[in-house]
């Protein structure tokens, strides 16, 4: 597998920064900055990550399904996740999962038919002062009422 050259330099800036012996400990940064280039953790990813950390493609795909910040599918050119825990589901929360779920036609780890979109909801996202809160890609959105999730996914379609 080829990544761009902006990434190879990245992660083998990585693998360096670990002790020799120690490269396994750049397992999930790498899942990461890789996830981040290709999408998700694709079974070819994951095999060239495996082989440059010194683990087992077992392991990989065990580190994958542990972690909901990596994916093993492809998931919407925007990711929109919307946190239902206590603090955000006390001031709303879940209502506003309702209304994304039913204004997008989709639910949990699902993408819009056209590949724009994924829906997910999570547990935290550590916004819990500015609740309810959620966030696209890796952009957050604090204090969000049903008005504002409206223009927020309206925008969204525009641009994809």
């Amino acid at each position: 597998m080829t990544f761009s050259p902006q990434l190879e330099a990245r992660l083998e800036k990585l693998l360096r920064s670990y002790p020799e012996g120690r490269q396994r400990a750049a397992l999930i940064p790498m899942l990461m900055y890789a996830q981040d280039e290709a999408g998700y953790i694709s079974k070819e990813l994951a095999q060239e990550v495996a082989r440059r950390c010194g683990v087992t493609t077992l392991q990989v795909d065990e580190v994958v399904g542990y972690y909901t910040m990596l994916r093993a599918r492809p998931m919407g050119r925007t990711h929109l996740q919307i946190c239902t825990n206590i603090s955000c589901l006390l001031v709303g929360g879940d209502k506003l999962w309702e209304q994304a779920c039913h204004k997008l036609g989709i639910g949990h780890n699902e993408v819009t038919p056209d590949g724009a979109i994924s829906l997910e909801e999570v547990e935290c996202i550590g916004a819990c002062s500015w609740a309810p809160a959620l966030q696209t890609n890796f952009d957050f959105h604090h204090k969000v009422t049903p008005e504002k999730l409206d223009q927020l996914i309206d925008a969204l379609r525009k641009v994809n």
